[in-house]
């Protein structure tokens, strides 16, 4: 098997010379390694290509699996491995800690609707950078990048105004990297390179961009992509990231780009840094009770036996520690959020800063960039509908039942993800299919969450009656709809399709707002309405609850689309 350091940059310690700590936890070095190779296979890989890729024996990749699949992080699909959304809890905890999307994104995302091009926000990471923040455009021909890539600094245009602030050692590391991996192979976010260039090249940007305070990327990535880039710098004058905009040499050459655009993009920055100016001082946030982690592990244990690695869970909680009002935390501190011994919590935090997940300072500890690198680029592409596909299946397999995900389109449903069960006599519908809301189980629980004015006004003659059951009545229709909203779920006999019995409950993001619906559909011959509310609504809430519980971290700091 290749060095570590020339098959992925991701791998590599803190410092590439490093020992390993005789007090690393090797559980941890495993099981992390098995969360970035997952990550760089886009998120699913199969359980035989993970243990070809890490070097590790397969019973050690099973066990690392199932006590990842144990915490919620990965999702076992019959061989495959499938990352989850809740694994984004440790890059949430990163980035809350950072402040900087939080801070600075609501500016960046209207700069990108303003000029209509792509804008992202990035940091450094050692002599790389790492995307916090990504406000894409929808072509055809678009950013690729997603939230916590890794890209070599110089390769892009933020890369040289990072390097500005390099010390003689970071310009020897950098060099040292470049000489053994000459076509960026550790880079997968990045096509390898075709034509080696010699170092003095960036040496040169980055001497421009100290002189001018701006720097371009003309088609270093791949052809055809161009960026301008400013850096955002805090009270002191120090660079906390930089902010870019991206084209495609369809629409602007960097020249272009720099002297159409680079004037409206400073402006923007200037606002941003009043902006960290002006933000109050991050206050220490109270005390968070002990995570109840040696009971659940143990409970675990007890549950699993052997497959199960106490240390590889107790090791990544540890990340879950920090957050906003928490960046900075001493060993102390991270023993008591976590419930861990503070013997177990220091043995955590040596293997992380080993592998650059965490560096210390003097007496306290905290995240690194590299956090994102633990399969938050492929899930910050995640949709909702890929969200509530697995919850939709289990539902289904529970029930016996098709169950459905949908979101408001107009006046009508769309299907977004289904499950269907194999019946002689079943719901034939497919993902796409529309359906005039006001007559489904699925479309009420989300107008019921709509004001009369988001709504509309009903047709004055009433709706048209799909069958005698439908209700057409507009009057009646909006009665309907408040006992909906009062009672949290909807059923609907017969008023789509004669035989047709439905029940529903709403989906709602961090805000609260409902933004689809999840229903379970069958013939009326199957169940009375006494057990679809008794047996089936139950089921069909948990299931919700489960598709908001990883929607709420997945969007925390990532768009979620909702179809």
């Amino acid at each position: 098997m290749p060095p570590t350091h020339l098959t992925s940059t991701h791998l590599t310690p803190a410092k590439p010379d490093a020992v390993t700590p005789v007090e690393a936890v090797a559980p941890l070095m495993r099981g992390i390694t098995v969360l970035l190779r997952l990550t760089e296979a886009g998120g699913t890989s199969s359980l035989s290509a993970l243990e070809k890729a890490t070097g590790l024996a397969r019973s050690t990749v099973d066990r690392i699996a199932a006590t990842l699949a144990r915490m919620g992080y990965v999702r076992l699909d019959g061989r495959d491995a499938v990352l989850t959304p809740r694994l984004m809890e440790l890059g949430n905890a990163y980035l809350a800690a950072l402040r900087l999307p939080r801070l600075l994104d609501g500016r960046a995302d209207a700069l990108a609707d303003e000029l209509d091009e792509s804008v992202s926000l990035a940091v450094g990471d050692r002599d790389g950078i790492r995307f916090i923040h990504q406000a894409t455009r929808r072509r055809a021909m678009s950013l690729s990048f997603r939230i916590g890539d890794l890209l070599p600094a110089e390769r892009t245009a933020p890369g040289p105004l990072f390097a500005t602030e390099w010390t003689d050692e970071d310009w020897t590391r950098w060099r040292e990297r470049r000489a053994a991996d000459p076509e960026d192979h550790g880079f997968p976010a990045v096509p390898p390179r075709e034509h080696p260039t010699g170092n003095e090249e960036f040496e040169e940007r980055t001497r421009k961009a100290a002189a001018r305070g701006w720097a371009l990327d003309d088609q270093l990535i791949e052809p055809g992509l161009v960026a301008v880039s400013v850096p955002v710098r805090d009270r002191g004058g120090r660079i906390t990231c930089v902010v870019s905009v991206v084209s495609h040499t369809s629409r602007h050459t960097a020249d272009s780009l720099r002297d159409t655009l680079l004037p409206r993009l400073r402006a923007t920055v200037r606002a941003m840094e009043r902006d960290l100016r002006d933000a109050p001082a991050q206050q220490p946030a109270a005390p968070a009770p002990p995570a109840g982690l040696a009971t659940w592990t143990g409970a675990s244990k007890h549950e699993l036996g052997r497959e199960f690695i106490e240390s590889l869970a107790r090791g990544l909680t540890v990340l879950t520690a920090f957050g906003e009002g928490r960046a900075e935390l001493t060993l102390t501190e991270v023993a008591q959020a976590t419930g861990l011994a503070r013997a177990t919590a220091r043995r955590a935090l040596i293997t992380l800063e080993h592998l650059g997940q965490v560096t210390a300072h003097g007496r306290t500890f905290t995240l690194t960039p590299r956090v994102l690198a633990l399969g938050f680029p492929p899930l910050s592409r995640t949709t909702l509908p890929q969200i509530a596909a697995p919850h939709l299946a289990e539902l289904a397999d529970r029930l016996h039942d098709s169950a459905s995900l949908a979101v408001l389109a107009g006046d009508e449903i769309q299907y977004t993800a289904r499950v269907a069960t194999s019946r002689i006599m079943s719901v034939n519908i497919t993902v796409g299919t529309r359906f005039p809301a006001y007559a489904t189980s699925l479309g009420r629980v989300m107008l019921a969450d709509l004001t009369a004015a988001e709504r509309g006004p009903f047709p004055t003659g009433g709706l048209p009656a799909l069958t005698p059951h439908t209700v057409t009545d507009p009057g009646a229709l909006a009665a309907t709809l408040d006992h909906v909203r009062e009672a949290g779920y909807a059923l609907v006999d017969g008023e789509l399709e004669e035989g047709l019995r439905s029940i529903a409950v709403p989906v709602r993001d961090r805000t609260g707002r409902v933004v689809a619906a999840v229903n379970v559909a069958m013939h009326s011959s199957r169940r009375t309405v006494e057990q679809c509310l008794g047996e089936v609504l139950p089921e069909l809430t948990a299931t919700a609850g489960r598709i908001e519980g990883d929607l709420r971290v997945a969007g925390r700091f990532a768009r979620v689309p909702v179809a």
